[in-house]
Order: structure tokens, then sequence, then C-alpha cells
């Protein structure tokens, strides 16, 4: 039976515009059909896409006390998401993207940071916490209310009750906390950057040595998603590399966090590293069809029946 799963982090009210061929030139007018406006951010999309898995997800997160909230809660609980640990807070308007999506471009954001600033460890109760089976933590690094100390605490919690953690970071330019992550990186559990993000942790620029650069600090199961080069991963003294499936792609807003879901989904089911960098690639990949961070990915069945009419490579090495 798949474990329940608890998305804490950044949840945000995504407006989207695009894809157009260019930005208006000075003074001019484009006229789209729409803007649609969805639930975004990495705890949001990553719960959203984890209960089209079929899998029992919760969020934590702040949001305002606006129509946006309202709006954003709407949306998680049709998606089976589970919405009674989102905190309404005063003093910040629920948080807000603009996404432009520029034909043969890459995207383009404009952000109101807003209710995330006041998320903290506290709103992830250790009485909510300790139902879980796993517990995840999107945008580390980039929620300044999350301080080491108590982050740290509450790792330390989840490793004395058997819950294991999974954490994702969003590097701020010109980040310079490598010393806060140190004493984290043992008590997380499985630690998911992407190279960029772990080239700024290790300063290495190649993915192998950062993998082995993370392994030395301390660091249990790493996986770096390596954006079309796939991903890789190491635990112990094993590395996997995989690729990537083909996939026309519309907007790659989501396609990160469709991959974290992925590892979510294998945790949950007890499966191999393998087995789940080839699902989390089919979900990335399914994530980029259209417009919006989850309309596009996979049910479970869809997951499944593409899983195993495409192959994908995944090699074993040592680190």
């Amino acid at each position: 039976m798949p474990k329940k799963i608890g998305c804490a982090g950044i949840i945000v009210e995504d407006t989207i515009c695009g894809p157009i061929r260019a930005l208006p030139r000075e003074g001019l007018l484009l006229a789209l059909d729409a803007m649609p406006v969805k639930a975004g951010g990495c705890a949001a999309n990553v719960a959203i896409d984890l209960a089209r898995q079929g899998i029992a997800v919760d969020i934590a997160g702040c949001v305002g006390r606006d129509g946006a909230a309202d709006f954003l809660q709407g949306c998680l609980e049709r998606s089976g998401v589970g919405c009674a640990h989102l905190s309404r807070v005063g003093g910040y308007p629920t948080s807000k993207t603009v996404i432009l999506l520029i034909e043969g471009e890459d995207r383009r954001y404009i952000h109101v940071f807003g209710s995330n600033r006041a998320f903290k460890v506290a709103h992830m109760k250790r009485s909510w916490v300790k139902t879980l089976d796993i517990l995840y933590l999107g945008g580390l690094f980039v929620l300044p209310g999350i301080k080491t100390g108590e982050f740290l605490s509450l790792l330390k919690f989840c490793r004395a009750r058997g819950i294991t953690t999974v954490v994702d970071v969003v590097l701020p330019q010109n980040w310079n906390s490598a010393g806060e992550l140190k004493p984290l990186l043992p008590w997380i559990d499985y630690f998911l950057p992407n190279n960029d993000e772990a080239a700024a942790i290790t300063g290495e620029p190649d993915p192998m040595d950062q993998l082995r650069a993370l392994r030395k600090l301390g660091a249990n199961t790493v996986i770096i998603t390596l954006g079309k080069a796939g991903s890789i991963a190491a635990s112990g003294g094993d590395t996997w590399r995989c690729g990537t499936y083909p996939a026309k792609v519309v907007d790659p807003s989501g396609s990160g966090d469709a991959f974290s879901s992925g590892i979510l989904t294998g945790l949950s089911r007890g499966w191999d590293i393998p087995r789940m960098l080839r699902y989390a690639s089919a979900l990335g990949a399914s994530a980029t069809r259209v417009v919006g961070t989850t309309d596009g990915v996979f049910s479970a069945r869809e997951a499944a029946a593409f899983v195993k009419s495409h192959t994908l490579e995944v090699r074993s090495g040592k680190l």
C-alpha cells in the first residue's frame, strides 16, 4: 500500500502568459486568448502530482488572507490534496508568479514572494509529521523563516521515528550558505538539487564530482537533475545515470517538481533507484506537454504504460 506523504514549502499562484513568439516591442500591445491562473510552487506542484499517482498527500505552507488563497486551496482540494495544514497568515499577500513563455527561449519569471516569507518549521507541526511516512520540503534556502537549527531538530525527530525525509533546495542569487547546509545533510535521507545548485553548494562544475563532494559532506542518497541530460544519483558507493524520454516541450515549468514527485512515488512504493529514476523521468517529461506546471503530468496508469512501452537506460557505476 502506498505510504502517506507530507509536502511542505513554497506555494504560489501562477499566471501563465504564452507560449508567444516574442515579447511585444515597447509601446505595443500583445493580445492573448487567455492567461490561465493555476496552483504552483514546489510544494503545491509535488503534492498535486503525487495525488495524481493515487498517493495520500497533505500540504503544509503559508498563503495570505485573500482571494488568491481561496483559489489555491480550491485547486489543491479538487486535486485530492489534504489542506488541513495550509496556514492563512496576515501581513503578506499570497505569493504570485507571472510566467512568460517565449518560444525557443527559457522561461522568465516575475515574482511576489509574499506569504512564503512567513513559513517556518513550526508550521510543520510534529503532531502532523508523526502521522507521515515521508516528509518532503521544497524550497530550502529561499524560505527565510526556515532556521537551520529548528529544521535540524525536525530532521532528527523524523529519523528517530523512521520518517523518510526528502529535501529540494532553491538557491537565491549570490547564495553563500553552504555552512548552513552541512549539518543538515547527514539527517536528510534524499537530497534533490539540480546541477546548478549542486555546483553552487560544492564548487564543482562536473556532476560526478558534485556527487562525490556531497557524499563527503555527509549526504545520504543524492539525486541531481541535469536538465535535458537526465539525472545522476549516488547512494553508498553506488551511482546511477539516467537519460531523458523524448518530449515535445510546450512549457518546462513543472518538469523538475514532477521528477521529484516520481522519486517520492518510488519511495512510497519501495522501488529501487533505477526504477525510481525511470518513473521520475517519465513524469518530468509528461509535465512539459501542456501549459502549466501540473496539467500534463501522467496519472499512475498513464505513467506505468509509458514506462513499459519506452526504453530508458539506467547505467550503474561506482563513486
